[in-house]
């Protein structure tokens, strides 16, 4: 029994850190979709269909099984599957083309993450009007509230989610409990539902209804975001316990699903599904429930952004992402970090949200678009690296997926004349930034030209024994331990500045995601040593106490500051990216009073 507790206990906890997102869908999911269909038992059944095994295919077997089973270090996501396939692949077209889908990814994942906030805690005080007795309540008083709920719960990011977060996972499970139960008591009503479990009635519905059918599978997935949760946060509970949940969870899911469906069959008019049910069947729990409801869209809203601060930071660290002001929130979760600029910039764009769109319908008219994408690439992604593996039977599936995927992506482009162009264009800001920042490094690079190890030891070499050295030890910042930076060069090979122990340390980020090592290599010349410092991609390292800890106690620490000069109109906006993100020392918080930057101009 002490064995499963723990087991146990990590299943609820991923119920609040997982499935926010998708748990919170029954709220809206057959309102939108009943909003543009009569309600017909034909109707109700195909719907509820589509719903069932678009949880079962997308979810269970794309997320849970597929994806689950392809792990680095427990980790998963867009990212890790990009580090996997990588190795595979020999050509550089393949590789670009991979790295071009992880940065869509990458992107999608943030516009989703825009509007699951906003269409999540907008559609649950939208419940505040069916509260009996209360008199009609204007819109604007509805956006107002789910505009103070965003902003307080964008305020209390920095303060960090560990001591609130341990309540999430009850929230959820009573959530989801609530949800199963009420489903049941009408499905026993009206058993006719069950019929949505044969695949024949989605299919049917589908190909009956031809191009409304297919137009109706972009209102369809909104029963799955939020499934790449899933896969993007099982390194922070492990894959079993995720599981377990979604087991949970998922027939939680059912029970509602079929029970709205069984309601409207007896209620043809309702207008705001879920509430109505729980008003019909729970009126005297009807105002405890709707604070339970805009409690678990918080959780959703929560999940949102703490995915979206977690893959910015594997992004940060994988360097296809500039370096922006990380805080790390918690001393027992190290997934807890806090992001400053994407924060309040996330912030902005919700509220944005919220009075662009002002109600749950309308936001759900451009909802949808970049989770299908996400989830397309995903597939695309896992196919791909089922090829490489040789595994025939996950082929086989993952190749299904991806053309069910493809059905539902290409049904969603629909929504970018009601709205989904935002979402695209939030999308569109991190996906310029990648490219920008990635173009204009590599550049960069070739413009500076540095020096090999050889050639660098051997002019040094050749003058260190002619110049005077400054008492105590320097440190030389260097991204690459196979090359010298031009500013190290001008330092000690033009300018002449050498100390009694010249230090060129190396901050590689490994293709793992947690560990840190750090070592002296071979000493490449007298009073020239090299100190490399390796770093999982989802660490935080502090690097003063690693220095500390290797007896590393520098008098000066050096690093590059390249100011560029350049009439394109691109190199214009990577040296405005440049400049208003921190430098590789102030990243990652080395002490001021000894850093010295040397400014080397470059043309571009």
């Amino acid at each position: 029994m002490s064995s499963k507790y723990p087991q146990i206990v990590r299943a609820i906890k991923s119920l609040g850190i997982v499935f926010g997102d998708i748990g919170t869908s029954p709220i809206y999911t057959l309102t939108v979709i009943f909003s543009l269909i009569p309600v017909t038992q034909y109707n109700v059944l195909g719907v509820l269909s589509l719903i069932v095994w678009t949880l079962i295919l997308l979810v269970s077997v794309q997320y849970a099984w597929l994806a689950m089973s392809i792990t680095h270090k427990g980790e998963g996501g867009t990212i890790v599957l990009k580090e996997l396939l990588t190795p595979f692949l020999t050509t550089k077209f393949a590789k670009f083309i991979v790295s071009i889908l992880a940065f869509l990814g990458i992107s999608f994942f943030f516009g989703d993450g825009v509007i699951t906030p906003a269409i999540s805690i907008l559609s649950a005080v939208e419940g505040l009007a069916l509260i009996p007795g209360m008199p009609y309540v204007p819109q604007f008083i509805v956006m107002g509230l789910a505009a103070i709920i965003t902003i307080t719960l964008f305020s209390v990011q920095k303060r960090g989610t560990d001591k609130i977060a341990s309540l999430f996972g009850p929230l959820m499970l009573v959530w989801f409990t609530t949800l199963g139960v009420t489903g049941l008591w009408f499905i026993i009503k009206h058993p006719v539902v069950l019929n949505a479990l044969n695949p024949y009635y989605g299919i049917h519905f589908l190909f009956h209804s031809k191009l409304l059918g297919f137009l109706l599978l972009s209102k369809v997935i909104l029963c799955a975001t939020g499934a790449e949760a899933l896969y993007s946060d099982m390194g922070h509970l492990g894959r079993v316990p995720i599981i377990h949940a979604w087991i949970f969870a998922f027939v939680c899911l059912m029970c509602t699903y079929l029970g709205q469906g069984a309601f409207l069959l007896e209620n043809r008019y309702a207008q705001n599904v879920l509430f109505e049910m729980i008003l019909y069947k729970l009126s005297w729990l009807y105002i405890p429930f709707l604070l339970l409801s805009v409690a678990a869209t918080i959780v959703a809203s929560q999940a949102s952004i703490s995915g979206i601060f977690s893959i910015i930071y594997q992004a940060i660290t994988t360097r296809v992402f500039p370096r922006l002001y990380v805080e790390y929130t918690s001393s027992h979760f190290r997934s807890q970090i806090y992001i400053p600029s994407v924060n309040w910039f996330l912030l902005s764009c919700v509220l944005f949200a919220i009075v662009q769109f002002r109600s749950s319908l309308h936001l759900a008219s451009a909802y949808g678009l970049a989770a299908s994408g996400t989830m397309t690439i995903t597939a695309l992604l896992l196919t791909w690296l089922f090829l490489y593996k040789k595994d025939t039977l996950k082929l086989s599936v993952a190749c299904i997926i991806v053309i069910i995927n493809i059905a539902f992506f290409i049904s969603n482009l629909q929504k970018i004349v009601t709205g989904a162009y935002w979402s695209l264009l939030f999308a569109a800001i991190p996906l310029s930034i990648i490219l920008i920042y990635t173009s204009g490094q590599r550049r960069l690079s070739k413009v500076l030209r540095p020096l090999s190890i050889d050639e660098f030891v051997h002019e040094y070499n050749t003058i260190s024994s002619h110049i005077p050295y400054i008492p105590g030890a320097a440190i030389f910042f260097s991204r690459k331990s196979n090359a010298i930076p031009t500013y190290i060069a001008h330092t000690m090979l033009t300018n002449n500045i050498m100390y009694e122990d010249n230090i060129i340390v190396t901050v590689i980020t490994q293709d793992t995601p947690f560990g840190i090592t750090a070592s002296f290599k071979q000493e490449l010349a007298p009073r020239l040593r090299m100190f490399e410092i390796k770093v999982g991609y989802m660490e935080i390292p502090n690097i003063e106490n690693i220095l500390h800890a290797a007896d590393i106690h520098s008098k000066t620490i050096f690093y590059g500051v390249e100011e560029i000069s350049t009439s394109n109109i691109v190199w214009k906006i990577f040296t405005i990216i440049k400049k208003l993100t921190p430098s590789f020392v102030q990243f990652y918080k080395l002490p001021a009073y000894r850093l010295h930057g040397v400014m080397v101009r470059v043309r571009m």
